[in-house]
């Protein structure tokens, strides 16, 4: 009888101690499953879709018919074999599929644009690296039959102009069935999209062909912009398209000075913002920019490449949105854009993603706590209960 009593004081301890280290267990676990899943679906269930000109009138199914639900995001930069740490691409690349996930599934889009960048390295990677940061991009941006995805091609993709080659070119055409001058219509939504790396004006072989599909694809949209009373021969044998006003989607923007008109917390730092473009480098130049102007004469422009925010408008009507990185890698304050768009309307909503900073301070916070639970159990650290109830009988003492 005083034998089991002995053991089961001896046995009290090992007991506390299982139950205390369960319990941490349980806390590091919740603080994972937030920082890791649940943070991702508190923050983009507060995005909301915007409302097009008379949307708010329409039933359910007439918006499903004639509004399309559009996300545009820009430069994921995947990271390559040279370049990428392991640790980087575990923790950037995890953000962003969580993210693209999270976002499909609480938005359900009709469409996604990923506006160029797409890989950090696609410029010079081998065919064995490419295969594989292809491979991860499915993986990460998997989506439903009932979403399309579209991505546009950028400078790390195929190269900056000096860099790239008719391979690199129909290496990434291949993958992502893109073509600079193709258009893609959805609801008679007319979208035109822009090889804006080919826009040189040099007359290199890729330039030629991007931009004579250019000049045909306008021609088409021209014409079927026209009344048939006022029709040309120039018309006469041409496809007829939606008319609908075109939005062209590129990687680099139009021309513009520098980011200092750009405004917003997502905007480029202040330090950066009167830093001046160079042309064909970090903008097109002002003659390709106008003749993309002049071609299509659009009705929205839809960029990437600065990494940050920024709206213009050209010749005094014609607006242009840059958007902001997809990752944590690039900005600490991610995003993308939510876009209702009708054949004559549009409306966008941009929609952060959480902050790295702030997962980093639930971290950090955490992580302090777990220290003053673990050195107040082990006795190292008075608990703060019994630090004050000895305070309170110093008191009465005296």
């Amino acid at each position: 009888m005083l034998s089991s009593s002995s053991t089961a004081v001896k046995n009290l301890p090992l007991k506390r101690r299982l139950c205390f280290l369960l319990k941490l267990l349980c806390f590091v676990s919740s603080v994972l499953i937030f920082c890791e899943f649940l943070i991702y679906y508190v923050v983009i269930l507060q995005c909301r879709w915007p409302n097009v000109k008379g949307g708010a009138h329409m039933t359910e199914k007439e918006t499903s018919a004639s509004v399309l639900k559009a996300i545009i995001l820009a430069d994921t930069h995947l990271l390559g074999e040279i370049k990428g740490h392991w640790l980087d691409k575990l923790r950037r690349e995890w953000q962003m599929e969580r993210s693209f996930q999270t976002a499909l599934w609480l938005l359900q889009p009709d469409i996604v644009f990923i506006l160029g960048d797409v890989f950090d390295e696609g410029k010079w990677s081998s065919p064995q690296a490419w295969a594989d940061d292809v491979r991860r991009f499915w993986k990460m941006f998997r989506h439903s039959a009932f979403t399309e995805l579209v991505v546009i091609a950028g400078n790390h993709d195929i190269g900056f102009h000096y860099e790239m080659t008719t391979y690199k070119v129909n290496r990434f055409e291949k993958v992502f069935n893109f073509t600079s001058g193709k258009l893609i219509t959805r609801k008679g939504i007319n979208f035109v999209l822009v090889n804006s790396v080919a826009m040189e004006g040099d007359g290199c072989a890729v330039c030629r062909t991007s931009e004579a599909k250019l000049v045909a694809l306008s021609h088409k949209l021209n014409c079927s912009q026209q009344k048939p009373s006022h029709s040309n021969k120039r018309c006469s044998d041409v496809e007829k398209l939606p008319v609908s006003e075109p939005i062209l989607l590129q990687h680099y923007p139009l021309y513009r000075k520098s980011d200092a008109e750009c405004t917003g917390e997502d905007s480029a730092p202040p330090e950066e913002k009167n830093i001046p473009f160079k042309e064909k480098y970090d903008v097109l130049s002002q003659e390709a920019s106008q003749k993309l102007l002049w071609w299509f004469q659009p009705r929205l422009i839809l960029s990437g490449h600065t990494h940050s925010a920024c709206e213009v408008l050209h010749a005094g009507k014609i607006p242009e949105i840059s958007v902001p990185s997809f990752s944590w890698r690039n900005r600490n304050n991610p995003s993308f854009i939510m876009g209702s768009i009708t054949t004559t309307e549009f409306s966008l909503q941009k929609c952060f993603l959480p902050f790295e900073s702030r997962v980093f301070t639930i971290y950090c916070a955490a992580g302090a706590l777990l220290v003053i639970l673990v050195l107040a159990h082990v006795q190292l650290l008075t608990p703060p209960f019994y630090f004050a109830q000895r305070l309170i009988s110093k008191h009465k003492a005296v």
